[in-house]
């Protein structure tokens, strides 16, 4: 089975991972930064309560919380979001692939459904982000709502996965 990352050759796979990797670690941190307004008692984990409302009313309430400032680091947060997105999916997707290559068998039978999984949960973190911004521009919160929830957690679902199969 090919994967998504098959144009990358396999000598240069490990220092592309490790500076993709660093890529995305610098992005959680800034995240984290981001992420501290949106913190309030309606919203304990932040743009995640908001990912994983799933309803309009909840997802009101969360944007009552916040304050101007708070949404614009939201707003900042989706469009920054999509550069993570790429780096994200690209690291466990090489993270897949290298442990495929170097445990055989199984897992690297696995590794390229694992790639794509990888890519799959960046894809469903894009629509998430649109429905998000319809949102937070207070547009179709009710589709948008369970909209973002669903991809939302198909996306943690997909990452976690990943995340097991490479520090299995």
């Amino acid at each position: 089975m090919t994967h998504p990352l098959e144009w990358i050759p396999k000598e240069k796979r490990m220092p592309i991972f490790y500076a993709l990797l660093a890529l995305t670690l610098i992005l959680l941190l800034v995240f984290q930064g981001l992420d501290a307004p949106l913190k309030t008692s309606v919203s304990p984990a932040g743009i995640v309560s908001f990912e994983l409302a799933g309803r309009a009313s909840k997802a009101e309430s969360i944007l009552a919380s916040w304050d101007s400032r708070a949404q614009l680091y939201a707003a900042f947060g989706l469009g920054l979001d999509y550069l993570f997105m790429l780096a994200y999916a690209s690291t466990l997707a090489l993270a897949a692939l290298l442990v495929g290559e170097k445990h055989g068998g199984a897992f690297a039978s696995l590794a390229p459904r694992v790639a794509w999984g990888a890519f799959a949960a960046a894809i469903l973190d894009a629509v998430e982000n649109i429905a998000l911004w319809r949102i937070l521009t207070h547009q179709a919160m009710s589709t948008c709502a369970p909209l973002a929830a669903f991809c939302a957690s198909l996306k943690f679902t997909l990452v976690i996965l990943a995340l097991l199969f490479a520090l299995v």
